[in-house]
């Protein structure tokens, strides 16, 4: 299978949305499209927040920490881009479709799965709902297979990031995790939508994850889905602040953007 190219902003369709995730407010993002190496998006939609994003908890308590599970950062990972306008997915290889989804996504950023099982023209994919960790399958026939080199690990006991690539750390950066009380997941995730967030404070980029918080069934009008995103408050990075998300140093998650395709792994531990 082809290597994908390194540079996911350019597979995406420029348009404009607005998407809320779990991090210190409430944020808008809008999709990037096609850009040159030194990208400048030809129009953003402003979003100001108008109040303090409200959360809605589940009724139980905070966790207890979890296990730290052991590092999971294949030498490659297949990922699954969908070719169509929408794609149907099963609860099993060949079973009947249970859903369809639409391509591209609500916010404009192009459908592709990390893929973690396949069987006779069939790809088992994770799919970005709760609970965490869902799957669902899709026929071969309507995505393009491809291999990611890539793997992000994030350890919330050091509160770093570590890239890999074919199975070797090749950086490693600080970041902010979420606190004791609303504390960033662990499992293993995908990265879903690459986007820009349209107001101050988040940094230039912003990744959706297939991860949703513990703790959080909502926030500041989003469903509590957790981003790997930027920050203007520096003296966040390297702590536990965060209301879930993965914060990064601007320049950092500018890195990232410029490497990491959709589909790419995303582990909490």
């Amino acid at each position: 299978m082809p290597i994908l190219p390194t540079e996911p902003r350019r597979r995406a369709t420029l348009i404009a949305a607005a998407v809320a995730v779990v991090c210190a407010g409430a944020v808008a993002f809008v999709a990037f499209g096609p850009l040159s190496a030194s990208p400048t998006p030809t129009h953003s939609v402003a979003a100001t927040p108008t109040a303090a994003p409200t959360a809605t908890r589940t009724p139980s308590s905070t966790p207890e920490p979890g296990k730290v599970d052991a590092i999971d950062a294949p030498e490659s990972t297949t990922v699954a881009a969908v070719r169509g306008d929408s794609v149907p997915v099963s609860r099993t290889a060949g079973g009947a479709a249970t859903t369809t989804l639409s391509n591209p996504q609500a916010s404009g950023a192009p459908l592709v799965f990390r893929v973690v099982d396949q069987q006779d023209g069939w790809a088992e994919v994770q799919l970005a709902q709760r609970p965490n960790g869902s799957t669902g399958w899709v026929p071969t026939s309507a995505v393009t297979l491809s291999e990611d080199p890539y793997a992000i690990v994030v350890t919330r006991s050091t509160n770093t990031l570590d890239l890999y690539k074919s199975g070797r750390v090749v950086h490693s950066y600080p970041v902010a995790t979420g606190t004791g009380g609303t504390p960033s997941p662990t499992g293993r995730f995908a990265l879903t939508e690459l986007l820009a967030p349209t107001n101050a404070g988040y940094g230039p980029y912003a990744y959706g994850t297939t991860a949703f918080s513990d703790v959080l069934n909502s926030f500041g009008g989003g469903p509590g889905q957790i981003g790997l995103h930027g920050t203007d408050d520096t003296s966040s990075i390297g702590t536990a602040a965060s209301h879930g998300c993965i914060r990064m140093h601007n320049a950092d998650i500018s890195a990232l953007a410029e490497l990491l395709p959709l589909g790419t792994p995303f582990q909490v531990r």
